[in-house]
C-alpha cells in the first residue's frame, strides 16, 4: 500500500463484498461450508458466487455460507432461495457451474436441473 487513496480502494472493494453479504429482497444463495464443502472446494465456489454477482451488478442477490446442509457425499451443496422462500438445491456445484446457475436460474428464473440435488441423487 503506498497512498491514501490505495487504502481507500482496498476499503471499498471490501465493503461492497460484505454488502454481497446481508439480506436483501430478491435471491439468497446459500453455500455450505462445513468442512466437507470445504474440502470438496466450496470456498472457490462461494468466492465465484461473490465476484458473479458484483460483475453483474445483481442487487437483488444475497451471498452467504453456512455449515452442514447435510448432502455431505455430494458437496459442494449450495441452495437458492427465491423471494417467496423456494428453494433450490444444487449439488456438486464446482466454480464452472456458477455462472450458468446465475444466467440459467438468478436472471433467467429457470433451475439447472441437472445440477439439482435430487436428479444427481438419482443418477447415483
Amino acid at each position: 500500500m503506498k497512498s491514501l487513496a490505495e487504502l481507500k480502494k482496498i476499503r471499498e472493494e471490501a465493503a461492497s463484498k460484505i454488502n454481497l453479504r446481508t439480506a436483501k429482497d430478491g435471491y439468497r444463495v446459500v453455500v455450505g461450508m462445513a468442512t466437507c464443502g470445504i474440502t470438496a472446494g466450496a470456498r472457490p465456489v462461494l468466492a465465484a458466487f461473490v465476484d458473479q454477482v458484483a460483475a453483474k451488478n445483481l442487487d437483488n442477490v444475497t451471498v452467504t455460507q453456512v455449515g452442514c446442509l447435510g448432502e455431505c457425499a455430494l458437496e459442494p451443496v449450495v441452495e437458492v432461495f427465491d423471494a417467496q422462500g423456494n428453494r433450490t438445491t444444487y449439488a456438486e456445484v464446482h466454480v464452472a457451474d456458477v455462472e450458468t446457475i446465475i444466467e440459467q436460474h438468478i436472471i433467467g428464473g429457470n433451475v439447472v436441473t441437472e445440477k439439482t440435488l435430487e436428479v444427481i441423487k438419482a443418477a447415483k
